[in-house]
């Protein structure tokens, strides 16, 4: 599976062409589901650029989403940045009154539990992301609840590619006993390798401008759907267990 990531935290001051509004998220996941998009991941943002879990933000843009790329799962953050008390998190979730299909839950982040039990109680499929020197997997895996998830988010944040790559190995062999689907990605520089990694192995993959700006040979890439494209070719050129 290849999911687009089409906008998280970052801001309009990092990507000019970042899509922000529902309708630039409708408009951008319509083009990278052209491309080979099966997933659909976004940040809902306020009046001001920024992530927010407010129900009114998260039903603009999940039903803009929704109608753009029909029977595409569509799915949403629950970051702590967003909403920084975890109780308050929770209580958006309940809040919702448009449902994404799923929403990720970070799991070094205090009251990933609560948020997750939230999310379990309202039906929405989960994404436990796991990030790379955290104590994340280790906290998912004594939770109860960890086999209920829809899919782990292997997240691999070290910057370098050989650090990322080395980074990577590591969390997969944590992850060794996880019994759902794990979707394995990196961030900026180590994006592409990862997602080469992540190819060989036949794990699902994400890309985005969320994860990165720039396409494998360094320039800048014009949208989410020329990122997509570049990451569909890869992994339908990548023989498994060739990182």
């Amino acid at each position: 599976m290849l999911q687009v990531c089409l906008n998280g935290a970052r801001s309009r001051a990092e990507c000019s062409h970042l899509p922000v509004t529902a309708d630039e998220l409708a408009v951008a996941a319509r083009a990278a589901v052209a491309a080979g998009a099966e997933d659909v991941h976004l940040h809902p943002k306020d009046r001001d650029g920024q992530d927010t879990l407010e129900a009114t933000a998260v039903a603009a843009a999940v039903s803009a989403v929704r109608i753009a790329v029909p029977g595409i799962p569509v799915g949403v953050t629950t970051g702590a940045w967003a909403t920084a008390d975890a109780h308050a998190r929770a209580a958006q979730v309940r809040s919702w009154t448009v449902l994404p299909d799923h929403a990720s839950v970070n799991w070094h982040e205090d009251g990933a539990a609560d948020v997750a039990a939230a999310l379990l109680d309202r039906g929405i499929g989960i994404e436990a992301g796991i990030y790379s020197g955290t104590s994340g997997a280790q906290r998912f895996l004594d939770w109860p609840g960890s086999r209920r998830v829809l899919r782990v988010l292997a997240e691999i944040t070290e910057a370098g590619p050989q650090d990322a790559l080395h980074a990577a190995a590591g969390l997969l062999d944590e992850l060794e006993s996880v019994a759902t689907p794990i979707l394995l990605h990196g961030e900026d520089t180590a994006a592409w390798p990862i997602l080469r990694l992540a190819a060989s192995r036949r794990l699902d993959a994400r890309v985005g401008l969320e994860d990165v700006l720039h396409l494998p040979d360094g320039a800048p890439a014009p949208d989410n759907a020329a990122l997509i494209r570049v990451a569909r070719e890869i992994i339908q050129g990548t023989p498994q267990g060739t990182p």
